[in-house]
This record gives C-alpha cells, structure tokens and sequence, in this order.
C-alpha cells in the first residue's frame, strides 16, 4: 500500500514534493499553501488531486503523513496540529521558533506516538556522510574542534511583493543553526550543554533591520568547543557553508568560495604528508539514481526523504527525531539570548529530561 503524504508550503515544499512525487511507495495526495492561487495551479500542475488554502482543512484530508516546508514561525504550531490528527511529521528547518516550543513539540510527539523528523539535508551531504565514518574509524583521532559557517545574503527575500517584511528580516541569524551545527554534532556523536552569542546589530539594511551577522560558541556534552557563524544579511556573494573539524591525529576541511570543490585533510598516521591532501568528495552520492537530484540540493533530499518514509514503514526511530531536532535547533535560541544578555552563557536544555 502507497504511502499517502500531503505537503505544506509550496515555495521550498516543490522541492520536497518532487521527491516524494518520484517515489513509487508514495502517494501525494494533497498540497496547501496560504496562497490559495499558488496551491491550485501547483496541484493542476503536479497532478495532485486536492489543493488547500487552509491548513486545518488541509490536515482532514486522508493522508498518512504530512510535509511542512512552511516559514519558520509556523513550523512548531503546524506540526503540533498534524501530529494531533495522526499524521507523521517531516518539518522543514529549524524545527522551532522559541525554547518554549521546543518543549511543546516534543510533548506533542510523545502523546501521539506518531514518527517526527527534521528535515536537515546538510546532514545528508555526501561528503559529510563520509566524514562520519572517518570519524568513526578514528582517523583524525578524538575530536577536539569543530566549527561552521553558513552565509547566504537573503535580502531579497527579507520583503514580500508589496514590500512589507518576511519572517526572515526579524529572524536572528543564529536560529538559522542548523546546516552548520546539525552535521557537527552528529559526526562528533554529542550536544551542545551551554551558548554563548554575539551578533553585530544591523549595518547593512537598515531599511530592513536585520541583524547582519551572529555568532554561537557552544561547549558539547563530551566538553567539546563548537563555534557557529551565520549571517543572511550580508554585503557578500556568493552564499557558502564551511565546515572544519579538528581531531588529535587530523583534521578534515572544506573549501572556501572560489576552492576547487572537495575535502581538505591531514591524516597524522600518513608517513611523510607535508600538506593537506585533497580528497575529492561532494554533495552528491556517488551511484545514486538520475532522480536523486530532483529536490535541488544535490542528492541530499533524495536520501533524507528514504529515511523518513523507511522510518514509518519499519516503526523505527527517525534518524533525526524530535530530540536530535531540539538538539540542532535549542543552541541557537540560546546563544541568541546570550547575546541579547551580552554574552552572558546560557544553559542548553536537554529536552530528552523533560
């Protein structure tokens, strides 16, 4: 029997959809947007039989789970709504707007028993899947360091069309943690416990307000630094994420905008390297199907959504589950308020205790 799955949010939902759409243990049976337009003509298109304005009515359609690719200060309340009426979750990123919906969240997956998971594609990347076996393996020996940036200059759509502004002009750029601290923390297999922020304030746009840059320094369970630069206000281009990870026998490295694509490393049990050696690993899996590609960000969806619908079909825990989710996403609410408090540390909850 096809799995029925409705999407939420069809602007970064089409990716998704079109994934799902490849799949033939896949039914999408139903779409909604807040742009009643943008839903029937994304339905006429797509060969999807209903189309929602309202997502109440959307959730009454039959579907077994459902896709929320909708903005950020939707996502919590959302996917509180369709876990209520028995429909799995796939929550675009971050999973949360507020500590406090954190710990709705993950009351809400607990009383329901239906399966959640975050949809961090960054954790699907290729070369970071590889780098987790290298890890593993112990090749760059105990992890010490790590730290990541992501910065994309999103200006553009910090203002709808009749000029009015986005979620994403008043959204700290620190809550956007989670493409550059979720591939962290599942290579070093740990959590950030405490954050510390600061942020620049707003030079760029003062039209917008948007704070330009903001930065986390966060220390792990295991007593690991992780620090965290983000910024989506930017006088920058390209857009970039950067990632680096220090061990006690190595270090693996990615490029920056203008390297040629690919792995740095240093490998400390390689006799006689005089340099970092250049391995070439990317985004994309090698072997994967022609359709692997359709969600846009490489092959990367095209796993993370095998995991999503292998995790309903088997009645396995998600790989990235509500918990891992709050790990990803709680240290950048806190490292916010740390900045808010001039860099005062903030406690990171474990919200497993709650």
């Amino acid at each position: 029997m096809k799995l029925k799955v409705g999407v939420a949010g069809l602007r970064r939902g089409g990716a998704l959809f079109r994934v799902f759409k490849n799949r033939k243990d896949v039914e999408v049976v139903a779409v909604c947007d807040r742009d009643g337009a943008r839903a029937e003509a994304f339905a006429r298109e797509g060969g999807v039989g209903a189309h929602y304005e309202d997502y109440e009515r959307f959730l009454k359609h039959g579907m077994d789970a459902v896709v929320l690719a909708t903005p950020l200060p939707l996502h919590a309340a959302q996917g509180i709504l369709a876990l209520e009426a028995g429909r799995h979750v796939l929550s675009e990123v971050p999973a949360v707007n507020s500590l406090e919906e954190c710990g709705r969240v993950v009351e809400a997956v607990r009383r329901s028993g239906m399966k959640y998971m975050m949809a961090e594609n960054s954790c699907y990347m290729a070369y970071v899947q590889s780098w987790r076996r290298m890890v593993a393996d112990g090749r760059i020996g105990e992890v010490t360091y790590a730290e990541a940036e992501y910065v994309h200059n999103c200006r553009a759509i910090m203002r709808n069309p009749d000029g009015g502004l986005t979620w994403r002009a008043s959204m700290p750029p620190i809550f956007y943690c989670t493409h550059s601290l979720g591939p962290l923390l599942m290579l070093m297999e740990d959590r950030c416990v405490q954050a510390t922020g600061l942020h620049t304030g707003c030079h760029v746009a003062p039209d917008i307000g948007a704070i330009d840059l903001e930065v986390g320094l966060f220390r792990t369970a295991k007593g690991k630094v992780v620090k965290i630069l983000n910024g989506f206000s930017v006088a920058r281009e390209p857009a970039f994420h950067y990632y680096v990870i220090y061990g006690s026998k190595g270090v693996l490295e990615t490029g920056r905008p203008g390297d040629a694509e690919g792995t740095k490393a240093f490998f400390a049990d390689v006799p006689h390297l005089q340099g970092m050696a250049r391995l070439p690993l990317t985004a994309n899996h090698t072997g994967a199907p022609p359709e692997a590609r359709a969600g846009g960000h490489g092959t990367t969806e095209f796993y993370l959504v095998d995991d999503f619908v292998r995790a309903i079909r088997e009645d396995t825990t998600p790989p990235i589950d509500v918990y891992t989710a709050m790990d990803y996403s709680a240290p950048g609410l806190c490292a916010h308020l740390s900045a808010e408090r001039g860099g005062a540390p903030v406690e990171v909850p474990d919200f497993r205790e709650m």
